[in-house]
């Protein structure tokens, strides 16, 4: 009996100690990611900052842009088919241009992400790849970071088009009687983006009044 009982004893006083180590282990991390979050956020936005003046110059606005968004939902046309956001950029209170995010489904590792700018006026500021899982080294030259050329970047051509001057069967690559170019041996990836910029470029010119008058962290009505 004493020693059934001093193996009770010694199972709940181990049990016990476990208890306070795993609560305090708690309370000691819960109270580092309190400290760390601030530090943790501002890295998020200043590189989500970084991104998106790939796309648009600082200088054309003087907008709160992280905070100047909306969301909108599904738009499979576009490759959101969970919905993505919006940001808008305005100078004096006035419109200057739109910052999507799009995506390709057909990339040839399959999806590539992207961000696309396009100015009031429909013109293109810029597009950036920001994610996928092309050849590197072959397909992954539609990142201007991994693209060899540096003086001229391939997703460079973007800047300056205007989606609606160039006719929607023309938004893809030459190779396919389109008015982009490509590189050689990698077409796939090229004919993904171009078509994916165009498609995000109209989807946002398109929309451009009903994005720029919708309430800041709103959500986009119908986007079909």
């Amino acid at each position: 009996m004493s020693g059934r009982y001093t193996a009770t004893r010694t199972s709940l006083r181990t049990g016990g100690i476990m208890l306070l180590f795993t609560l305090a282990f708690t309370a000691l991390m819960a109270s580092t990611f309190q400290v760390t979050r601030p530090a943790i956020e501002a890295s998020r936005q200043e590189a989500q900052m970084r991104l998106l003046a790939e796309v648009l110059p600082p200088g054309s606005y003087d907008n709160a842009l992280l905070d100047d968004y909306v969301r909108f939902g599904p738009a499979p046309q576009i490759g959101m088919d969970a919905g993505g956001r919006v940001w808008r950029a305005r100078k004096a209170g006035e419109p200057v241009a739109l910052i999507i995010e799009g995506a390709a489904s057909d990339g040839y590792a399959g999806r590539i992400g992207l961000v696309v700018a396009v100015h009031r006026d429909g013109r293109l500021s810029g597009v950036r790849v920001t994610e996928h899982k092309e050849t590197p080294g072959l397909g992954d030259y539609i990142d201007p970071r991994k693209d060899r050329r540096k003086d001229a970047p391939w997703i460079a051509q973007f800047t300056g088009a205007t989606w609606a001057e160039v006719d929607t069967a023309a938004w893809t690559v030459r190779k396919d009687g389109g008015s982009f170019d490509y590189r050689a041996g990698a077409t796939i990836s090229a004919r993904a983006v171009t078509r994916a910029a165009g498609r995000s470029a109209a989807f946002a010119a398109q929309r451009m009044d009903a994005l720029f008058a919708a309430p800041a962290g709103g959500l986009l009505g119908d986007t079909q």
